[in-house]
């Protein structure tokens, strides 16, 4: 058997699974350490810290919201500007050859955070799963979160 040597991991592993404050909330604290890509008075982007492939992007309304339906006609059309200009940003600067957009309402839905809606966007290419997943339970990422960050905040 070969070893993968992934050693930023160990940062998710170590880190408590139940959290006091929302993670959403807390990055517009320090933007730039949480990885926030861009805000406005409604929206954020964010990047996922632990993410499903390269360039994994959410939106989420400012406002500590967990229901759709109660957002905004404001937050809902931020949020449908900012997955417009992820989508931009990633294409010029990641150049997949698709995208997962969704929204996971609710912990049966697989919603990670439950009480602060977001959406996720995620840029796909052809080939991008393989058996590592399926058979060791890792995913391998091929670049690391700051130079992804470093790499969208200059496109943005």
């Amino acid at each position: 058997m070969e070893n993968l040597w992934a050693p930023w991991r160990i940062k998710y592993i170590e880190t408590p699974k139940k959290s006091e404050s929302c993670i959403f909330c807390s990055a517009l604290d320090e933007p730039e350490k949480r990885y926030v890509l861009d805000k406005d008075k409604y929206a954020m982007v964010i990047m996922n810290i632990y993410p499903y492939n390269p360039g994994h992007l959410m939106v989420a309304p400012v406002r500590h919201v967990g229901d759709f339906k109660k957002l905004t006609k404001e937050e809902y059309i931020s949020i449908g500007e900012f997955i417009k200009k992820s989508m931009d940003v990633l294409e010029k600067t990641m150049k997949p050859e698709g995208f997962n957009i969704g929204i996971n309402l609710g912990m049966v839905a697989g919603a990670g955070v439950k009480d602060h809606i977001h959406v996720h966007i995620v840029p796909r290419w052809c080939g991008d799963t393989n058996f590592m997943p399926v058979t060791a339970d890792v995913k391998v990422l091929g670049e690391s979160l700051e130079d992804t960050y470093k790499k969208l905040k200059e496109n943005w």
